[in-house]
Formats: C-alpha cells, sequence, structure tokens
C-alpha cells in the first residue's frame, strides 16, 4: 500500500462493511428491490464491500475519523 494510505477500520467496522455491502448486493442483483432502488442498491452495495475488504475508508480519512484503536506504548514504570 502506500504510504499515505493507513488502516482506519477497526475490525467490527470492517465486518459491519461487508455484510452490509453483501446485503444491499443481494438485494439489488436478486431482485428482491426492483426499481430505481434496487439499481442503487447493486451499484452501492460495492462500496462498503471494498472499504470493508481493504480496512480503508477516504469518507474517513476526510473527516479525520479512525475507528482504529491507537496503541500507546506501556507506562514507564514509577522509581
Amino acid at each position: 500500500m502506500a504510504s499515505f494510505i493507513h488502516e482506519n477500520e477497526a475490525a467490527w467496522d470492517r465486518a459491519l462493511r461487508l455484510v452490509a455491502g453483501v446485503a444491499l448486493l443481494y438485494l439489488g442483483w436478486a431482485n428482491v428491490v426492483t426499481g430505481a432502488l434496487g439499481i442503487v442498491f447493486k451499484a452501492l452495495g460495492f462500496v462498503p464491500l471494498a472499504t470493508g475488504l481493504v480496512g480503508w475508508c477516504p469518507a474517513y480519512r476526510l473527516l479525520g475519523i479512525s475507528t482504529c484503536q491507537t496503541r500507546t506504548p506501556p507506562a514507564a514504570p514509577l522509581t
């Protein structure tokens, strides 16, 4: 990955996006939802699926959001 792309989604966020993407794609492609909304589901289902697979969300980057926990080094022992 390029140096400017850092993972900004936690595991729970990625899992949620994968489930949402698959659900939207299923609803659109299986014709559960038809018409204009079905077409929207077909197109937009790939967005959460792709960001869930990659672990990086461009909207999070623009808004300065990250669901990943920051790791802080352990505190030095008091002497």
